[in-house]
């Protein structure tokens, strides 16, 4: 009872105040300010992006957690496009094979429970040509103290943050999963814990 009342009612409070740290907002500007047309963003949550899309025409918000979108309400009120609420999981797209041109995931897939098959609905409902544009933080492919750290301390993570993880591979699950990178880069991010620092800044397309 105690937990689901953090789930529903803190932790949204408490990853909307963490995700507006300064160096994460330019980096969703760098992300999404030249995205057009139709969007699928993928854990919509408290909708820190909406300011950041400049010229789409709709945006499909995918949040399955009802509370964490309410968060979002005013801001949707006032977005120049129209924003739809898809209120589903990232393992099951409500959208047709081949049906959109552009996804975007800004540090959600961190705690997606089935990641591999939340990437193999991204691949299926994204069209030929279209993009994924993502930033996630990632596991320390160059620090080994850090990725051990890393390790020991998701299980606890997972528990207080909504089942993230600090040490998923996102660029090799994507690779496996036969996506092709356009773009990627490393970084690490001002103003976060070490432990969840690095990042990983992507666009990927189908192989």
């Amino acid at each position: 009872m105690i937990y689901k009342f953090y789930q529903q009612h803190i932790f949204p409070h408490l990853l909307n105040q963490i995700m507006q740290t300064p160096s994460l907002m330019q980096s969703r500007h760098q992300l999404l300010s030249n995205l057009q047309g139709e969007v699928l963003e993928i854990g919509f949550g408290t909708g820190l992006n909406l300011p950041f899309y400049q010229n789409i025409d709709k945006l499909y918000a995918l949040e399955p957690n009802s509370d964490v979108y309410q968060l979002a309400h005013q801001s949707v009120q006032k977005a120049p496009f129209q924003v739809q609420h898809i209120q589903a999981s990232a393992e099951k797209l409500p959208f047709a094979d081949a049906s959109l041109d552009n996804i975007v995931s800004t540090w959600t897939m961190c705690s997606i429970t089935d990641l591999d098959q939340a990437i193999s609905e991204i691949y299926r409902v994204l069209k030929p040509e279209g993009t994924l544009h993502l930033v996630e933080h990632v596991q320390y492919n160059d620090n080994n103290t850090l990725k051990k750290l890393q390790d020991i301390f998701t299980p606890l993570q997972k528990v207080i943050a909504d089942g993230c993880h600090f040490n998923r591979n996102i660029e090799l699950a994507l690779f496996k999963a036969n996506f092709k990178f356009i773009l990627k880069a490393y970084y690490d991010a001002n103003g976060v814990p070490k432990i969840g620092r690095r990042m990983f800044f992507a666009k990927a397309q189908k192989m």
